[in-house]
């Protein structure tokens, strides 16, 4: 069966507003185990990421013949399900400060539009990886890139793997 080639992606996220929802943990797992899932279901291969307090980055690609705007639809609703549903039982005034009450939907997790741009050569695949890497130590979070847990830099820096859905970039 012959499936179409996907590029590899980098995919950036921002939560509404920029807020920090994402600097309690329990949020940025929720981020690692959907990507762990979508790998093991063979769906895309993750190259990199970092989750940040108000956003992320994933360089990733979709496999066989997945969608791609499918995939990453739905990655974002049900991240951001996730988060609501955790927001309604343990913390239901910060729920309310991504209250919209749209059409569509009752609260505003993510900002609508996320920025996703194929990725056609190596070059700019690593640039990608090093910004993404960096994003931390530019907070202020971190010396080194490796040091920061929610990102693959540890995996390029010394090969160390803290997250087995990640496969390097060759």
């Amino acid at each position: 069966m012959n499936f179409p080639v996907h590029y590899p992606v980098f995919f950036t996220a921002t939560i509404s507003e920029w807020k920090h929802l994402l600097a309690e943990n329990k949020f940025k797992d929720i981020f690692t185990n959907s990507l762990a899932f979508l790998v093991k279901e063979n769906k895309v291969s993750v190259y990199g990421f970092v989750i940040m307090s108000n956003h992320i980055h994933i360089i990733w690609r979709v496999m066989n013949d997945f969608n791609p705007v499918v995939i990453q639809h739905s990655f974002m609703k049900y991240t951001a399900q996730m988060m609501i549903k955790d927001l309604r039982n343990n913390n239901p005034e910060l729920l309310q400060q991504f209250f919209v009450n749209a059409k569509d939907r009752k609260y505003q997790i993510w900002e609508r539009n996320s920025l996703s741009i194929e990725i056609h050569s190596n070059d700019v695949l690593l640039q990608k990886l090093n910004y993404l890497h960096n994003n931390p130590v530019k907070a202020g979070l971190c010396l080194m890139p490796e040091e920061y847990h929610y990102s693959s830099a540890s995996l390029y820096s010394d090969n160390k793997i803290k997250w087995d859905f990640l496969e390097r970039w060759k």
